[in-house]
């Protein structure tokens, strides 16, 4: 199987780089893997008015296609990056701004939209700061949910199998990381992803 991973996390100490590591060595003992690490590559994430014409002529520039080239090539994908003021780092943003464009990632026949990327099996690691409890409370986990998942990934026809969200990540113990670690593959094999 083809993974691909989306990686969004400028620091190589951190708790997702660590993730991201795991994931990757654990995959690649039966899978190809590709990373897509969008800070080691310096990924321009600004949607330029060049960019919007081209989308609506059909072309995109030579970054994108290559990321949309990666994007088909995968059988599995997984974005892992953290939980910065309530989304995704601009870095991401951007990524999918400039990369899941019309006509690529989804379209409308007719008034209705289409999700154009094959239902691929896709799962979310994401870290944030504050306690899933306090982001329930307040409805944040919902609000992520429907803001990232639906209004993003399920929009363009991905299809959700896990969205991972580790709490607390500036306060880690290394119980909790194994903790993280664990449920990781437990689902990538659950889902006969590993």
């Amino acid at each position: 199987m083809k993974h691909l991973i989306i990686y969004a996390h400028p620091n190589e100490a951190s708790l997702n780089n660590s993730l991201k590591t795991k994931v990757v060595k654990a995959l690649q003992a039966d899978h190809e893997v590709i990373v897509r690490d969008l800070y080691q590559m310096n990924f321009n994430p600004i949607l330029s008015l060049e960019d919007i014409a081209g989308q609506r002529r059909g072309e995109v520039a030579p970054d994108v296609k290559r990321e949309q080239e990666y994007i088909l090539w995968a059988d599995h994908i997984t974005f892992i990056y953290p939980i910065w003021w309530t989304g995704m780092p601009a870095i991401m943003k951007g990524y999918i701004d400039r990369v899941f464009s019309y006509g690529f990632a989804y379209r409308y026949d007719q008034g209705i939209q289409k999700g154009l990327l094959g239902n691929k099996p896709t799962i979310i690691i994401n870290t944030h700061g504050k306690s899933n409890a306090e982001y329930e409370a307040i409805g944040m986990d919902k609000a992520l949910l429907l803001t990232s998942d639906m209004g993003i990934y399920t929009y363009c026809g991905l299809d959700i199998r896990k969205h991972f969200f580790f709490d607390k990540a500036d306060k880690t113990t290394p119980e909790s990381v194994d903790g993280w670690i664990e449920q990781l593959f437990r689902s990538y094999k659950v889902l006969n992803i590993h």
